[in-house]
C-alpha cells in the first residue's frame, strides 16, 4: 500500500492514524469556518448579538457568552492552518447550508471604498454589503441619533414608471391613493396579494402625473419586478400608455441624522429648508444630477439620494468631509437597530405574504378613495378587517433577560401563548431590550403585561407604544 505522498507506506496503522488526524483537522476547521460565517455571512443578527453583549456585560449570561466567544476564536485560530487543505471538501457542505459564495455576490460601486475604510463586508440579499465599520454597531447607532450617518443602500432597487397610465397601473397593484398626491411628494405603500397579504413595502413618489419614482427592497427585487411585469404586459396590450425603467445606472445613498440637512445644504444651491418629509426634488448635489427624497429608514430626519454611479464615490467623500467627520459611514447592523428603535417594519420579519396591512398597523397607507373604490388586490379581506378589526396586531414590547428574537413566543400573564416576536434586539439608545411582534387582539394595548420565552427561559415584560425612540421627521408646518 502507498501512502499519500507516493512512497511505501509504514503500515495500515500509520495510514489510518494519518487519516484520522486529517479528519479531525477538517472537522475542526469546518466548525471554525461555520462559526466565522455565522458572524459574518449571517451578518446583521450575529453582529447585533455581539453588540448586545456589551450592554449586558455585567450579567452572568454575558460572561458565559464571552467565554464561549473566546473559545470559538481560539478554535478558529488553531484551525486556520488547515484551511487550504480542507477548502475543497468543506465548500460544498457550506453551499448546502445556504451560505453565500462570496464570488457570486454583487458589489455596489462603493465596494472598494467600503473595504478601504474598514467596512466589514457580509452577504446580504445577494450583495456584499458593509455590516459595520471601525465603530461598534452601538456607537454607530447613537452617533446617527446625535450627529449623523451615511449609508450605501445601492442594493435596493429604484425604478421609474412613465406614461399617462402609469398611475392607474401602479394603483392596480398597491393600496396607495397615488393620484391624490401632490406632484413632488411620496408615501409608503404596500403591494398586496388577492388574500390581502403584503407582497412588499415600497416608497412611491409622484414626480409628475406621468412619472412615478419608487424604491423596492433588495431582497424582494426579483419577486417585485416579476409581479409588476406580469401585470404590465396585459395592461400594455389593452393599449395603455405606461413603461418602466430600472435605475441600474444609479447608486443610492442615505444620509440620516441631525447633521444631514446642514451637510446637504453645503453641497447644493437649492434651499434644503423648503424640502419637507417625503418631498422629492431633482437637485444638483456636488455637481451630480441627483434624485433627492427627504425620507429614510432610521426615524431621523434625512435624505435618500439617487446619484449616477460615476459620481457616487465623490459624493460620499464630500458628505463625510463637509460634516467634519461627524457624519460617519454606517453599516447594516446599526441600520437595523435604528429602524427597530423607530418601530419600522422589516420585510421578511415584520411583514409577510400572510400578514395584511391592517394587522401590521399600516391601515393609514390605504387611501380614502381606494377604500371607497375597493379595487386593489385583496380589498375584500382588508376592508372587512377595517370594519371588524383584525384578530392579531403588530405591537411593540420590552422585556428583561436575553433579547427576544424572531419567532420567540409571547405569553400573557397566565402563561398562554398569544403571539410571537418578529424583530428584536438590544436598543443602544434606550439601553434595554426592545422587540416587535404580533399578538392576539385584546392583548395589544400598551401596558399589558406579557412574558417572552427566549432559549427556554421566560422573562416578564409589557406591551409598549411605538416608536420606541421618538422620530424627528422634518414635516411641513
Amino acid at each position: 500500500m502507498r501512502d499519500g505522498n507516493g512512497s511505501n507506506g509504514g503500515g495500515l496503522e500509520d495510514n489510518v492514524r494519518g487519516r484520522v488526524v486529517l479528519v479531525v483537522v477538517l472537522r475542526l476547521w469546518l466548525v471554525a469556518r461555520i462559526v466565522h460565517l455565522g458572524s459574518s455571512s449571517i451578518g446583521i443578527v450575529s453582529s447585533c448579538r455581539l453588540e448586545e453583549r456589551k450592554g449586558r456585560e455585567a450579567s452572568g449570561e454575558a460572561r458565559r457568552e464571552e467565554g464561549a466567544s473566546m473559545m470559538r476564536r481560539a478554535t478558529c485560530q488553531w484551525a486556520a492552518s488547515a484551511k487550504q487543505l480542507a477548502e475543497r471538501a468543506v465548500a460544498p457542505q457550506l453551499q448546502r447550508r445556504g451560505y453565500a459564495d462570496q464570488s457570486t455576490l454583487k458589489k455596489t460601486v462603493l465596494y472598494d471604498f467600503h473595504v478601504e475604510n474598514g467596512g466589514k463586508m457580509v452577504p446580504f440579499a445577494g450583495w456584499s454589503m458593509p455590516i459595520q465599520y471601525k465603530d461598534s454597531i452601538m456607537d454607530s447607532t447613537t452617533n446617527c441619533r446625535s450627529h449623523g450617518s451615511l449609508f450605501d443602500v445601492s442594493h435596493m432597487c429604484g425604478l421609474s414608471l412613465k406614461g399617462k397610465d402609469a398611475i392607474p397601473f401602479l394603483e392596480s397593484l398597491v393600496v396607495a391613493d397615488i393620484a391624490s398626491l401632490p406632484n413632488g411628494t411620496g408615501t409608503l405603500s404596500v403591494f398586496t396579494n388577492d388574500k390581502g397579504g403584503v407582497i412588499d413595502d415600497t416608497v412611491i413618489t409622484k414626480v409628475t402625473d406621468e412619472h412615478i419614482y419608487m424604491v423596492v427592497n433588495a431582497g424582494c427585487r426579483d419577486k417585485d419586478l416579476e409581479h409588476m411585469e406580469n401585470h404590465l404586459k396585459p395592461f400594455q396590450q389593452k393599449g395603455k400608455d405606461v413603461g418602466w425603467h430600472i435605475h441600474d445606472e444609479r447608486s443610492l445613498l442615505a444620509i440620516q441624522g441631525p447633521l444631514a440637512a446642514p451637510t446637504l445644504q453645503k453641497l447644493t444651491n437649492a434651499d434644503v429648508s423648503q424640502i419637507y418629509f417625503a418631498d422629492f426634488k431633482f437637485l444638483d448635489v456636488n455637481g451630480a444630477a441627483c434624485y433627492v427624497t427627504r425620507t429614510g429608514y432610521t426615524g431621523e430626519d434625512g435624505f435618500e439620494i439617487s446619484v449616477p454611479h460615476e459620481n457616487a464615490v465623490d459624493l460620499t467623500k464630500a458628505f463625510l468631509e463637509k460634516s467634519d467627520g461627524q457624519i460617519r459611514m454606517t453599516g447594516l447592523g446599526a441600520r437595523d437597530s435604528l429602524r427597530l428603535e423607530a418601530g419600522l417594519c422589516l420585510y421578511g420579519n415584520d411583514l409577510e405574504q400572510h400578514i395584511t396591512p391592517i394587522e401590521a398597523g399600516l391601515a393609514w397607507t390605504i387611501g380614502k378613495r381606494r377604500r371607497a373604490e375597493a379595487n386593489f388586490p385583496g380589498a375584500q379581506v382588508i376592508l372587512q378587517q377595517l370594519k371588524d378589526g383584525p384578530t392579531k396586531r403588530r405591537v411593540g414590547l420590552s422585556a428583561g433577560g436575553a433579547p427576544a428574537r424572531s419567532h420567540a413566543e409571547i405569553l400573557d400573564a397566565s402563561g398562554k401563548v398569544i403571539g410571537e416576536v418578529t424583530s428584536g434586539g438590544y436598543s443602544p439608545c434606550l439601553k434595554k431590550n426592545i422587540a416587535m411582534g404580533y399578538v392576539e387582539t385584546g392583548n395589544h394595548k400598551a401596558g399589558t403585561p406579557i412574558q417572552v420565552v427566549v432559549r427556554g427561559r421566560t422573562s416578564a415584560g409589557a406591551i409598549t407604544k411605538m416608536p420606541f425612540v421618538p422620530t424627528t421627521y422634518y414635516k411641513k408646518p
